[in-house]
């Protein structure tokens, strides 16, 4: 199914066949694989996104979801949701060694997992009592707030901290 949105006068988004984002500009010039990105993931997740060509460069910037149609806010949310999987630590279940590389086992809002966290410099700290843990694959695990977390998962996140 292709689909395509007029969202504002001087551009157009579709998702091509091969479930693409492609971002037509006000003269009709075509960006395939365009890249949505926000500025501030996790502090402000509905200002400032960025749509971007393949290459990384700058197209355009929406200062805020919120003024897009439903339609167009519906296929940017998808797009980012899909780019920034984290899935969300409930409880740290067993760390195998606080010597890198560690195996983590915890249960996120997604499930059960195993990952391999490589430096301690895969954990960092996104506010007072946040964190963001990237495993030996890339994958980002976010920490919410460290204070939810039962003693055991708390002392194993704040060790990183």
């Amino acid at each position: 199914m292709i689909e395509t949105i007029q969202s504002d006068p001087d551009f157009q988004l579709r998702i091509d066949p091969f479930g693409r984002l492609v971002y037509v500009d006000a003269t009709g010039h075509e960006y395939v694989d365009a890249v949505p990105v926000r500025a501030y993931p996790i502090t402000d997740p509905t200002h400032w996104v960025v749509i971007c060509d393949a290459q990384g460069r700058e197209l355009r910037c929406i200062e805020d979801l919120s003024t897009l149609p439903g339609a167009v806010r519906d296929i940017l949310e998808n797009e980012l949701a899909q780019r920034e999987f984290a899935p969300q630590i409930r409880r740290v279940i067993l760390v195998s060694s606080y010597l890198e590389p560690a195996e983590w086992e915890v249960d996120t809002d997604r499930g059960h997992t195993r990952f391999v966290l490589k430096t301690e410099d895969d954990v960092r700290r996104l506010g007072p009592y946040s964190a963001m843990i990237q495993d030996s694959q890339g994958v980002r695990y976010l920490v919410p707030d460290t204070r939810h977390l039962d003693p055991y998962s708390r002392r194993a996140v704040d060790r990183y901290l």
